[in-house]
C-alpha cells in the first residue's frame, strides 16, 4: 500500500483517545486477575463508551481485542462481544487502532510469552481478527509496549512468566519479536490494505549515567528501550550494541538472520509518552533494580522530553510519529496544561519539519492502576484521574462524567479539523 494513500497522510494532525486495555488474566497467591475491561465495566458499557469518543471529536480510539476472551481454550473462538463492538465502531463513525497484545495471553497457553509455540499461537489471532473484520479495521497494533512486556515479564519478575534479569529479558523480547513479525506478516497477507501502528513506551535515562556503577547498565537499558522494535524491523547484526548480550542469552546469528529476512517496518511509529513516569533517573551511589518493586525516581522533563522521543523514533525507524499515549494524573488545572503544552508542542514539532500524524490522549476514560493486581483493595481504590470522563461508582455502576479536560481536547479536535478545511 502507497504510504500517500494513508488516511492520516492528509497533512494535518488528528486527534485520538484510547480505552485501557491492560490483560494479565493469570492469578496466583496475593495477585488477582487485571482486565480493565471488566475493572472499567467496559464490558457492559461498550455501546456508551465508544459513542463518548465520538462526542469529544476523537477520529481514532485505540482499543484492544481481549484475546483471553476470545479464545478461552485452545482452538475455541468466541467472537460474540466483538462483533458487537466493530460493529458499533461503524456506527459511531470512529476508526479503531486495535491492539492485538496489550501484555496478557490466555489461560490456556503454559509459561505465556515463553510457550514455544507462542508465536504461531498470536499470529493466528491476529489473522483472525483480520480476516474478520477486514471491513472495520484497516489499522493494527501487533504489540503495544512491547519493552514494557519485556522488563515487566522478562528482568523485572513482576508479571507472567516472571522472568528476571538479562536472561529473562532477551527471552521474552525475541520471543514477543517471532510473534510481532508473524502477526503482521499474516494480517498483511489476508488483509493487503492493512496499516501497522507500532507502538512504545519512551524511556528515558538521565542523571549520573557515566557513574562507575552505572555506566553499564545506564548504556544497555538506553539501548534496550528499542530492542524489539530494532529486531522486527531487521536492524540487529553483528554491530549492534546489544549483539552481545543477545548472543550470550541464547539469540545467535541464525535467529538474527531471521529476523533480517523477515522485517516488517511501521506504517506509523507510535510514541507513549507520560512526563511524570518516562525519564527514570540515575543517582550516583543508589542502586535501583527498576520497575515496580524497586523503581529508580523519575522527573518531569515536559514538552522537551516528548518532543526529543518523537525526534528520536522518527529517525530511527522511518516513518511518520504519532503520540499514541501521553496524559498526566492529577488535578483538573494540571491535565490541562499538560494537554494544551504537549499540543503546542507537537503542533511546533510539525512546522519545523517533524512529521507528526496524530495526538492521542490516554485514556478516554479514567482506569484502574495496575498496582491492583497486589492489593486487597476494591477497584476504585486504584483509579487514576487521567480521562476526559470521570469513572464514578454509582448504584447503577461505574458512570462516565464528562470533565473539562474532555472539553479543552474537544476544542483541540475540532480546529484541527477545521483549520485544515480552510487551507483546503
Amino acid at each position: 500500500m502507497k504510504t500517500n494513500e494513508h488516511w492520516w497522510n492528509d497533512g494535518r494532525l488528528h486527534f485520538g483517545a484510547g480505552i485501557e486495555n491492560t490483560f494479565v488474566p493469570q492469578e496466583r497467591r496475593g495477585e488477582r486477575a487485571i482486565d480493565e475491561y471488566e475493572l472499567t465495566e467496559h464490558y457492559d458499557r461498550w455501546r456508551d463508551d465508544l459513542a463518548l469518543a465520538e462526542s469529544v471529536g476523537a477520529e481514532f480510539l485505540r482499543w484492544g481485542i481481549p484475546w483471553h476472551r476470545v479464545s478461552p481454550e485452545p482452538g475455541v473462538w468466541d467472537w460474540d462481544w466483538t462483533d458487537r463492538v466493530m460493529a458499533r465502531f461503524g456506527e459511531v463513525g470512529v476508526r479503531p487502532i486495535v491492539d492485538l497484545l496489550h501484555y496478557g495471553t490466555p489461560l490456556w497457553l503454559e509459561n505465556q510469552f515463553l510457550h514455544p509455540d507462542y508465536p504461531q499461537h498470536v499470529a493466528e489471532f491476529a489473522i483472525r481478527a483480520a480476516e474478520r473484520y477486514a471491513d472495520v479495521a484497516t489499522d493494527w497494533t501487533p504489540v503495544n509496549e512491547p519493552m514494557i512486556h519485556a522488563l515487566f515479564c522478562g528482568e523485572y519478575g513482576y508479571w507472567p512468566p516472571y522472568g528476571r534479569g538479562a536472561a529473562g529479558l532477551v527471552a521474552v523480547s525475541s520471543a514477543l519479536a517471532r510473534g510481532f513479525v508473524l502477526t503482521q506478516r499474516g494480517i498483511a497477507d489476508v488483509q493487503p490494505d492493512a496499516a501497522f501502528v507500532h507502538v512504545d513506551a519512551s524511556l528515558r535515562y538521565v542523571g549520573d549515567v557515566d557513574a562507575p556503577e552505572h555506566r553499564a547498565e545506564a548504556t544497555r537499558f538506553a539501548e534496550q528501550a528499542f530492542l524489539v522494535e530494532d529486531l522486527v524491523t531487521g536492524r540487529v547484526g553483528e554491530h549492534h550494541p546489544l549483539a552481545t548480550m543477545l548472543a550470550v542469552h541464547g539469540v545467535g546469528d541464525d535467529e538474527l538472520a531471521w529476523f533480517q529476512s523477515h522485517a516488517v517496518a511501521p506504517d506509523v511509529m507510535g510514541v507513549n509518552y507520560y512526563p511524570r513516569h518516562s525519564t527514570e533517573v540515575f543517582e550516583a551511589g543508589v542502586h535501583h533494580g527498576g520497575g515496580f518493586a524497586d523503581p529508580r525516581p523519575t522527573r518531569d522533563d515536559g514538552t522537551d522530553g516528548l518532543t526529543e522521543m518523537l525526534r528520536i523514533y522518527a529517525a530511527r525507524y522511518g516513518a511518520p510519529v504519532m503520540v499514541t499515549e501521553t496524559c498526566v494524573t492529577g488535578s483538573t488545572a494540571e491535565r490541562l496544561d499538560w494537554m494544551d503544552a504537549s499540543v503546542d508542542a507537537v503542533e511546533r514539532a510539525r512546522t519545523d519539519g517533524l512529521d507528526v500524524v496524530g495526538y492521542t490522549w490516554w485514556p478516554l476514560f479514567d482506569m484502574i492502576e495496575w498496582t491492583y493486581r497486589h492489593s486487597a483493595e476494591r477497584p476504585m481504590a486504584h483509579r487514576l484521574s487521567m480521562g476526559l470522563f470521570d469513572l464514578v461508582a454509582a448504584s447503577s455502576g461505574l458512570e462516565r462524567h464528562r470533565n473539562v479536560v474532555a472539553d479543552r481536547f474537544e476544542a483541540h479536535a475540532r480546529a484541527s479539523r477545521q483549520v485544515f478545511a480552510r487551507l483546503d
